[in-house]
């Protein structure tokens, strides 16, 4: 990928990456911050950037993974460091919560194929309703509906599976 290419791309994804950090940091602080990591990142794999389908999508995973890093990193500083039990538990909620995203992602999986490309387009990727109605060629209205009932759908499986599971281990 050509440099100017290159510009171009992530140029036009600065503020969609820059909204979906200020989300996942609370603030402006290290939003900034976890966009230039990111530009880092992309701009380091640029050879290989023309065989991804979708780089913004790449571009959201990237950081994300620079927000989660962070925040173990800031985790990690912030408990004594020389306990171990401490460390136990940081891992023990890392990988209690891996295990709900996954759980959530399976339920995802069953959802109807609409719901299912709307939620992850807006919950998932961060895109925006006009966006999104661009891609599925719905209504604003249709995707507001369909993503609704995805959402009231995910709930409604969660709890149900979560009490089946819960009787489960007893």
């Amino acid at each position: 990928m050509e440099i100017e290419q290159f510009n171009r791309i992530v140029t036009n994804l600065q503020a969609s990456l820059l909204r979906q950090a200020r989300t996942l940091e609370g603030g402006d602080a290290d939003a900034n911050d976890f966009v230039q990591e990111t530009f880092l990142r992309l701009w380091t794999m640029r050879e290989r950037l023309d065989k991804h389908q979708n780089i913004e999508a790449l571009a959201m995973a990237t950081l994300k993974h620079i927000a989660i890093d962070h925040w173990r990193h800031r985790r990690y500083y912030e408990c004594n460091k020389g306990e171990q039990t401490q460390d136990l538990i940081i891992e023990k909620d890392y990988l209690a919560a891996k295990d709900e995203m996954a759980f959530i992602g399976m339920i995802v999986e069953h959802l109807p194929p609409l719901q299912q490309q709307i939620f992850r387009l807006k919950d998932i990727d961060g895109y925006e309703n006009e966006e999104i109605t661009k891609i599925c060629g719905c209504t604003v209205e249709a995707v507001r509906q369909n993503l609704s009932r995805a959402r009231r759908r995910i709930q409604k499986e969660y709890v149900r599976l979560t009490i089946e599971r819960n009787k489960l281990c007893k």
